[in-house]
């Protein structure tokens, strides 16, 4: 009997686009300041951490977590005010939400379009659940929605799905409202505003939310301060939940998730001064790159900042050399010779301003 390879079972079993892709790539950061992901760099105060410890201690964890998902979905509608008549729904991140949706949506010849460049897991869904995808490109000046492109994208390829981050990854900034009410109104099929950095915005699409039955509302607590726990949610009318929740898989949010998700909440107030001090942070370093020669920060709404330099590998490299990982985003054509970084600690922020500064001389 012939001996097959492994080599030869995985082109015959596997997708030949699977085996095509690129693995999601996080870079090394033991030993460095890291400021490349968006998250919270903030850790609990002493007193919270054991009041968390001892909570999630006590956790059922020989019983599936039903019970505590009913409890976690009834505190975020409270927290997020979601309107009468509409349903929250779990997902094990935002990541699993994206790709529930996707599910949901693969009807045969299915697209899903969104603005770029833009969070990437909106490609990375499509692509495995068989959605053609459409990107269309933000004004390379601006980084704001190109309205007319938009539109006329709507209307040539009728998509099942439309993308709308608000503010957007990896720029920062939030789209045109008039805009994106154009866009809304002219969509075929169901839109999604996703808004992962919504602690650190000015605005919100939530008071606008009841005005369309096809939008639905997505959120993270990622950057609420919990990117270890993984909880995202979504917000929609109740008759378009209910149909999304059926591809959901049952107990897909831990206990452990659940109970600290929980516990963020009854404390919300220490995060929001996180958030705060975040937010101050922001402005700080956008002003002291805005005082670097030949350094182009972008305006931001989130706990990010785009920034164009002279020479971005050079830069990037120094920041290696001197332990702080941020993120290079220059692949995209519209951000050439950017870099994303995330707002950390002002220790933090004082290291990569002065890590920064000398990349330049």
């Amino acid at each position: 009997m012939a001996v097959i390879s492994l080599e030869q079972r995985l082109q015959s079993c596997l997708r030949e686009d699977v085996r095509a892709m690129h693995t999601y790539v996080v870079q090394p950061s033991t030993g460095m300041v890291k400021l490349d992901a968006m998250e919270n760099p903030f850790a609990l105060p002493l007193e919270l951490q054991r009041k968390l410890g001892e909570r999630l201690g006590r956790a059922p964890l020989n019983r599936y977590p039903d019970d505590c998902a009913a409890e976690l979905r009834e505190a975020l509608t409270r927290h997020a005010q979601v309107p009468e008549g509409y349903s929250l729904m779990l997902g094990n991140g935002s990541d699993e939400l994206i790709s529930m949706l996707a599910v949901a949506c693969a009807k045969p010849g299915a697209t899903l379009l969104t603005p770029e460049p833009g969070f990437v897991m909106y490609a990375v869904s499509a692509q495995l659940h068989g959605l053609k995808y459409v990107g269309v490109p933000l004004r390379p000046d601006t980084f704001d929605l190109d309205g007319p492109a938009m539109l006329a994208a709507l209307v040539e390829h009728r998509p099942a799905l439309v993308y709308i981050a608000y503010p957007n990854n990896p720029t920062g900034n939030l789209f045109d409202d008039a805009t994106i009410e154009r866009i809304v109104e002219a969509a075929p099929g169901l839109v999604v505003i996703d808004e992962a950095y919504q602690p650190f915005s000015s605005r919100s699409y939530i008071d606008r939310l009841a005005r369309h039955q096809h939008v639905i509302l997505m959120r993270t607590m990622s950057k609420f301060g919990l990117a270890g726990a993984r909880i995202g949610y979504m917000m929609g009318r109740k008759a378009l939940i209910e149909q999304i929740d059926k591809v959901r898989p049952p107990y897909n949010v831990s206990v452990l998730d659940c109970e600290a998700a929980l516990f963020a909440i009854e404390h919300e107030p220490e995060f929001a001064r996180q958030a705060a001090v975040l937010r101050a942070e922001r402005e700080r370093l956008i002003a002291a790159l805005r005082a670097m020669p030949g350094v182009q920060p972008f305006p931001s709404e989130a706990n990010m900042v785009l920034v164009r330099l002279p020479d971005v590998e050079r830069s990037f490299q120094h920041l290696l050399a001197r332990k702080v990982l941020v993120k290079k985003v220059n692949r995209n054509p519209v951000l050439a010779g950017c870099m994303r970084l995330t707002v950390g600690t002002p220790e933090e922020n004082d290291l990569m301003i002065a890590a920064l500064r000398e990349s330049l001389q």
